[in-house]
């Protein structure tokens, strides 16, 4: 088991405050703009608990933020994500953050079909923007609502030239029938691909497994095609890094998880209380912080001896994966959770590792380019995703 990583509530003012996260020099601030959205998506993970739609508008004021920064963050390189709800909803908010606080680095996860509202200052501000898509145009207006796919392609055309970092294409990867040529194609308009095994029906049936492998397969052999240019997708490439790098995955995580919710993310809902993971906002007994209170403790999303990854094939790669699954699936008790989402998940990623295996990772890295192997080790996205599925 993995040192438990200790944070320590504020003291009183005037005396001194022991550090939020030891062992690392950055932290996601991941503040929600509001909890409304534009769009009704059919598996949305804030409508859990009905936390969608349940805040509007920032509650907290812009001296409160100040003041938790310099109390638990000052000595921390801070990076910014705006999430929601649709964060653009609130785009008076992020501007007043990004004036305030220059210094940091910012991050939009947005739908995209308002993203062409954002002034140009905003859009240039941007280190990466997430934008999340279900695979091609048939499965995102499926899930998303019809035509939502062209504007999202549409209003990227639009600010491309403005913005002042790269653009992912955040895939929920939920639909059985999602095809290697309808996320290969997601590379028109995107930098990097990042995708994430969602919960769908049908989507873990032995069918919708076998549909998933086959697709995993075409893509896995189609990253090691050239080591000369990148395949830019993010699983593949944090795997990667993971088996031929092991040193670097032991400095950046150690013993935990990849989705950083057990170490350096902070989520702030417009209410001001902070959860670890933006998905569990609906259990209180996760509650770490309050903005307004001024107060931080450890995650409570950490590795449990009921989580059984330690004698999983994958582990060394993998590390835990999704807390949130783990939560639900082993401490939270959700048995038909774990049985049709977490387990299902846990076999495509072994599955996942086994591919990349097949096609000789090391020797392969060992002839790549020196962008290649530059990108594979330290690619920037990396902060910002989950990089396990």
């Amino acid at each position: 088991m993995a040192e438990v990583i200790t944070l320590h509530r504020a003291v009183p003012r005037g005396e001194p405050f022991a550090p939020v996260i030891p062992g690392h020099n950055k932290v996601e601030l991941q503040l929600f703009t509001t909890l409304n959205c534009n769009l009704k998506c059919t598996y949305c993970s804030a409508a859990v608990g009905d936390v969608l739609h349940s805040q509007g508008h920032v509650e907290y004021s812009l001296e409160d933020l100040d003041r938790f920064i310099e109390t638990h963050l000052k000595d921390y390189d801070v990076y910014v994500t705006f999430y929601g709800g649709e964060p653009v909803m609130n785009r008076e908010f992020m501007q007043e953050v990004m004036q305030r606080h220059p210094q940091f680095r910012f991050q939009l996860q947005t739908n995209g079909t308002l993203i062409d509202n954002l002034p140009e200052p905003v859009l240039g501000k941007l280190s990466n923007v997430l934008i999340s898509v279900d695979g091609g145009e048939h499965i995102t207006d499926h899930f998303r609502g019809r035509g939502v796919y062209r504007q999202v392609v549409k209003n990227l055309g639009k600010v491309r030239g403005s913005l002042g970092g790269s653009t992912t294409a955040r895939m929920t990867w939920s639909s059985p029938d999602t095809t290697f040529e309808e996320i290969d194609s997601l590379l028109e308009n995107f930098d990097y691909i990042y995708w994430q095994f969602m919960q769908a029906e049908g989507g873990y049936d032995p069918e919708g497994m076998e549909k998933k492998k086959a697709v995993l397969r075409q893509l896995v052999a189609r990253f090691f095609q050239s080591t000369d240019e990148l395949y830019p997708v993010i699983p593949l490439m944090g795997i990667v890094r993971n088996k031929v790098r092991p040193d670097i995955l032991e400095r950046e995580h150690g013993g935990y998880s990849q989705c950083r919710v057990s170490t350096h993310i902070i989520n702030v809902l417009p209410d001001g209380r902070i959860f670890p993971c933006p998905d569990m906002a609906w259990a209180p007994e996760l509650q770490q912080g309050d903005l307004r209170g001024n107060w931080l403790t450890k995650s409570p999303l950490q590795p449990r001896p009921e989580m059984p990854c330690h004698d999983c094939s994958a582990f060394g790669f993998c590390r835990y994966n999704c807390m949130k699954n783990l939560y639900r699936g082993y401490i939270h008790g959700d048995n038909d959770y774990r049985v049709n989402v977490v387990e299902p998940i846990c076999e495509l990623v072994r599955f996942l590792g086994e591919e990349i295996d097949r096609h000789n990772p090391a020797e392969w890295y060992a002839k790549a380019s020196e962008t290649v192997r530059a990108e594979i080790e330290s690619c920037p996205v990396y902060e910002y995703v989950e990089i396990m599925p």
